[in-house]
């Protein structure tokens, strides 16, 4: 999923959003967010979702199936 952490990672900085202000969003810890990025860990579908709606992105494209 490495993929999906450089994504996440650019999505994040294009919102203009901290790590910190995205991991409390989603209720977790920040290291663990952080291991999102450095594709160290992945998300559950729950986690994922949110993701996609707070950045107001697609699945498809955080998981890096579409480029749109």
């Amino acid at each position: 999923m490495e993929e999906f952490g450089k994504r996440l990672r650019a999505v994040r900085m294009e919102r203009k959003k901290t790590q910190k202000q995205t991991a409390d969003m989603l209720e977790m810890r920040l290291r663990s967010y952080q291991s999102y990025e450095q594709g160290e860990r992945e998300p559950s579908i729950k986690k994922l979702i949110a993701l996609a709606d707070f950045f107001d992105v697609t699945l498809d494209y955080l998981t890096g199936r579409t480029d749109q």
